[in-house]
């Protein structure tokens, strides 16, 4: 009584001291903002105020959550702020979060700014182990987080170790198994190298729909006890109302769904359920707090409240919303079909660059290689013509020899009248000069022989080069025509090859009832894609699953996962519930 006293002093001397305003800390997933709010505000306008600045219309699934007690509470839409429970000291710290979650993802969330406040919380609730997630799972969510936040896969850039700063995974699946954090990383990267040309929008799309496949997914679990005093768990969900034992979170024992319930209420902490057939019996249980009870009611009033609202034709705001999300999805499917063709032609045109560089390159070795060869000719044909040279010199020489011993045979003869004795001599000498004149004449010859097919050879040298230098000529001039090529494609940038953005951005976008028809074939196509997709995802998922079974240490598992093994569907689950069972 007296701290009761003293908190209302105390609020009531801050209303002294700011009777006008006061100060809220509003905490989102992934910001926080303050405001300036009057005393007489209720709930709804803060809340208005919140929506409005993060441009948010899907307000019904969101709220303004606070702790009071170590019990989490709502802030009332109808009840003044600072009537609830909450700290009164500045700034009034609130978490905008979502209250109630959707059936189906895909077809309920219109917004990005939906998608992507849930898409955040949902993944800090799995990390966080507030959601069970199975380990294969685990790294297909991983890889499409790491494809949200970083973009298509890129070696070049995402080189080994880049998510090593990373929380991707549960540290529950961490410590699983005997693998070390580059083979989380290689099995991520794996499958994030396969989500290319997926948006950010997308990929966190495709992770709420893995993720609102888990057993505990969208459930809120409460402590309560049955009317035989046995400690149970309540679980409230987009589906119905779920009874857990403690110690399994997964499977429930009985359900309830919302059309099958006909009242629920609660006196004090008595909590009653009414189901619709009259056959089948009330069933009541306590909570520890009167509080927890109202929470309760609350999150059950609005989850049956969405749940008949889904059954409904939607609201003009619902219906304008969803075309507008529709205009929107096929303005940046055209966006990105247009970024696609223009990066196309850029890659072609980077591509026939590269080519014309690469062609320019061989003509240039080619040129190069003739030029080395003329020059060898060049060399060989100058040492042939001075061998040439050489031996018609020697030839002449040759020649002037023979000459000369013919004189002195012609001299020795004349001696030789002279004298019998001298003749005698004489004849023998000039039977050796004869015979040395006919050496000579024969080696004369023969180099007369050899400098007539020098002669020739020079020739063939001389030929041969002029085939060079034409060959040289023709490289040439082909070198010249394909430089003239090159520049003309190179000179114009590649991002300049399809002029397209301007044209984009002058030109309105008229969706035709052919547009339409198309669109609808295409996303009619994208659904059978989906359908196949999502057959050679699950082979992808037991791959893994069989892969890292080895690694797994049996003795690490807990009660979870060895429950979730033996569970089956979400779906199944619920359906197969039996209300009958005795709690």
């Amino acid at each position: 009584m007296a701290g009761a006293i003293a908190s209302r002093m105390s609020f009531t001397s801050l209303k002294r001291k700011q009777p006008k305003t006061f100060t809220v800390r509003i905490i989102t997933m992934d910001a926080e903002m303050e405001f300036n709010c009057e005393v007489k505000w209720k709930g709804k306008d803060l809340f208005d105020l919140v929506c409005r600045t993060l441009g948010l219309r899907e307000t019904w699934f969101f709220g303004l959550q606070y702790t009071i007690k170590d019990t989490i509470a709502w802030l009332k839409m109808d009840k003044k702020v600072l009537d609830h429970d909450v700290p009164k000291e500045e700034p009034v710290t609130f978490h905008f979060l979502a209250k109630f979650y959707p059936e189906n993802v895909e077809e309920e969330l219109v917004q990005d700014i939906t998608q992507h406040l849930f898409f955040l919380q949902v993944k800090k609730q799995i990390l966080d182990e507030k959601i069970y997630c199975p380990p294969e799972a685990s790294v297909l969510l991983a890889s499409y987080a790491v494809q949200a936040k970083y973009g298509d896969y890129d070696p070049s850039v995402h080189k080994r170790g880049f998510l090593a700063e990373e929380e991707l995974l549960p540290k529950r699946v961490i410590n699983l198994y005997q693998m070390t954090p580059e083979m989380w990383e290689e099995r991520i990267t794996a499958w994030y190298a396969e989500h290319r040309g997926r948006t950010r929008d997308e990929a966190e799309m495709e992770y709420l729909k893995i993720a609102q496949d888990t057993e505990m997914y969208g459930v809120n679990y409460f402590l309560i006890r049955n009317k035989k005093g046995t400690e149970l768990l309540l679980g409230v969900d987009a589906l119905g109302l779920h009874i857990y034992d403690l110690e399994n979170r997964l499977t429930p024992k009985t359900s309830f769904p919302w059309n099958e319930i006909r009242n629920i209420s609660y006196s004090d902490k008595e909590f009653t359920i009414k189901p619709l057939e009259k056959k089948i019996d009330v069933f009541k249980f306590n909570s520890s707090k009167l509080r927890v009870n109202k929470l309760i009611l609350q999150l059950c009033i609005g989850n049956h409240d969405l749940f008949m609202r889904r059954r409904k034709a939607d609201s003009l705001e619902v219906q304008q919303m969803k075309a507008q999300a529709r205009e929107e999805k096929a303005r940046k499917q055209m966006e990105r079909q247009r970024l696609a063709r223009e990066k196309q032609l850029r890659e072609e045109a980077e591509r026939t660059r590269d080519e014309l560089e690469r062609r320019l390159m061989q003509l240039k070795d080619e040129a190069q290689m003739a030029n080395e060869a003329l020059m060898r000719s060049e060399e060989t044909a100058d040492l042939l013509a001075e061998k040439a040279q050489i031996t018609e010199e020697e030839a002449k020489l040759l020649a002037q020899k023979a000459a000369e011993a013919e004189q002195e045979m012609q001299r020795t003869k004349a001696t030789a009248i002279r004298n019998e004795e001298e003749k005698r001599l004489m004849e023998q000498k000039v039977l050796e000069t004869e015979m040395l004149a006919l050496k000579m004449a024969e080696e004369s010859e023969r180099r007369a022989k050899e400098a007539e097919q020098l002669k020739q050879d020079l020739q063939e040298a001389r030929e041969a080069e002029r085939r060079a230098k034409q060959k040289l000529l023709e490289i040439t001039s082909k070198t010249l025509y394909t430089q003239a090529a090159g520049t003309s494609n190179s000179t114009v940038p590649p991002t300049d090859v399809p002029n397209f953005s301007l044209l984009s951005d002058s030109l309105p976008y008229d969706f035709k009832d052919t547009d339409m028809k198309r669109l609808s074939m295409e996303i009619e196509k994208e659904k059978v894609e989906y359908m196949e997709k999502s057959r050679h995802l699950q082979e992808q998922l037991n791959e893994l699953k069989t892969e890292i079974e080895s690694l797994k240490l049996k003795e690490r598992e807990s009660a979870m996962d060895i429950m979730h093994e033996n569970a089956g569907s979400k779906q199944n689950t619920i359906k197969k519930a039996r209300r009958a069972v005795c709690i």
